[in-house]
């Protein structure tokens, strides 16, 4: 019975040893195995490299978004012929939200024509209040104030400590409100500073409609637009150097003579030196032509217009003269990743909509070919996609973005050219889920591929072998 039993036990060995004098070594077989070996470990690369990608499916559903009902969206946007003085930054929505120059979360910068920043951020003062006039507005006895063209200006910035410009056009309804209040505080000035025995300040005016370049050389896009030039004491070539300002206050005479003994106040007769202590009033006026505006704003989900124009509730502009060209250095809807978001986001990427910026980098230059008063105008079709990873024992959102097609056009208007974004959301939303892989399931081709190549070049060498011996045969002449 025990050899019985022996015997039994040896029949279910499903791993029989095969004699060595049963064996033998083939070159036939070496290369076999070699190739055997090879295509292991080639197909194992491809499993692993299989097992490590990601894997995705894309669906289309109705957007659930769980990020409010408000949108946010970040822009960065240069306007090479925009002064930053007037540039206002506005929000509407067909809800009926109308949100004019909004200042909070926008920042502006001063640049020249090849978009380079001129300075430190402009702060201005504020042109959307009511600005005070003198209540009689009617014919005025004569003109205190001088006129000045590209001629004389220079002399005259040169010789006085204080010159006050008032840069007007005849046809602005501001500039002539502005006028009577203008010379009686140029008359009052005048009588009590008397340009030949006291010197220390003038009231002048240019005419932007005869004096276009002069205008232009210092950056005068609204009309009134009132400059101060203080005679600094840094003097180059026996002249002086003076600081460019602007004034924003109310324009009644009573106003513009309290503000110029302000100006005059801190500087000796005949003597052409500013103290610093009228520093503390200072408001820069913009030292170049064009504009940065970069921040953002928070709109509802629905169609709406991001409109950036040149904007005043006491300015009059020349339509004709305002170009809205613009670069668009960033432009995008929804928040920003967050760190820990940004390492899955790597991965993610490659399977990701490449259009969350589609107007980056791109320059929309009106040539004039179509006319003055164009405004430039975008429709962007915007829509939500949302990234959701299985991995886990729960589904868990990776990276909330917001994608949008972008159209452009120049269009002519009839009112003060802009640059209008408008934005429209789609109901619907992509929804992208990360497929998690098994790695019992990894394993188990592993182990298919080993096996299957095993038992497929065993095969082969079997059938080579036999091949092999079938024509030594032959070639021996024996008969089989």
């Amino acid at each position: 019975m025990p050899g019985l039993s022996s015997s039994r036990l040896k029949s279910m060995d499903f791993y029989r040893k095969i004699p060595r004098d049963l064996t033998e070594a083939s070159l036939s077989g070496a290369g076999l195995s070699i190739v055997a070996a090879l295509a292991m470990v080639f197909l194992f690369g491809m499993e692993l490299s299989n097992y490590l990608a990601v894997n995705t499916s894309t669906s289309v559903i109705v957007d659930n978004s769980s990020d409010g009902e408000f949108l946010r969206i970040e822009f960065n946007i240069s306007f090479p012929a925009l002064s930053c003085e007037f540039a206002a930054v506005d929000v509407s929505d067909v809800l009926g939200t109308n949100r004019l120059n909004i200042t909070k979360t926008v920042r502006k910068f001063s640049i020249d024509h090849n978009l380079r920043p001129t300075g430190a951020e402009f702060h201005s003062g504020s042109t959307m209040h009511l600005i005070k006039h003198d209540e009689y507005v009617g014919e005025h006895e004569g003109e205190s104030s001088v006129t000045l063209n590209a001629r004389n200006f220079d002399v005259f910035s040169n010789q006085f400590p204080i010159l006050v410009v008032n840069f007007y056009a005849p046809w602005c309804y501001w500039s002539n409100r502005l006028k009577p209040s203008w010379e009686k505080a140029a008359k009052i000035m005048a009588e009590r500073y008397d340009p030949e025995t006291d010197g220390r300040i003038i009231l002048a005016k240019v005419d932007c409609t005869e004096e276009g370049e002069l205008c232009r050389r210092h950056h005068i896009q609204g009309y009134p637009s009132i400059r101060i030039f203080r005679k600094g004491s840094d003097l180059r070539d026996d002249h002086g150097h003076h600081e460019h300002e602007s004034y924003y206050g109310d324009r009644d005479t009573d106003t513009l003579v309290q503000t110029m003994e302000t100006l005059v106040a801190p500087i000796p007769a005949l003597h052409h030196k500013l103290d610093n202590s009228t520093q503390s009033i200072k408001r820069p006026a913009p030292s170049t032509g064009g504009c940065r505006i970069e921040g953002y704003v928070r709109v509802k989900k629905v169609p709406g217009n991001l409109i950036i124009s040149a904007r005043s509730g006491s300015h009059s502009f020349d339509t004709s003269l305002m170009n809205m060209s613009h670069v668009v250095s960033h432009l995008s809807f929804g928040l920003k990743f967050a760190p820990k978001a940004l390492v899955d986001a790597k991965r993610l990427m490659p399977y990701i909509g490449r259009s969350h910026d589609r107007l980056n980098g791109r320059a929309f230059v009106n040539q004039r070919d179509v006319g003055a008063n164009v405004t430039i105008e975008h429709y962007l079709q915007v829509v939500k996609t949302e990234v959701v990873s299985r991995r886990g024992s729960r589904d868990h959102t990776i990276i909330e973005e917001y994608e949008y097609t972008a159209h452009s056009s120049l269009a002519e208007s009839v009112d003060i050219p802009v640059a209008k974004f408008h934005f429209e959301l789609s109901p619907m939303q992509v929804l992208i889920t990360e497929l998690p892989k098994s790695f019992s399931h990894f394993i188990t081709n592993v182990c298919a591929i080993i096996g299957g190549i095993f038992t497929v070049a065993g095969i082969l060498d079997s059938l080579l072998h036999n091949t092999i011996r079938l024509v030594k045969k032959v070639e021996l002449g024996k008969n089989f």
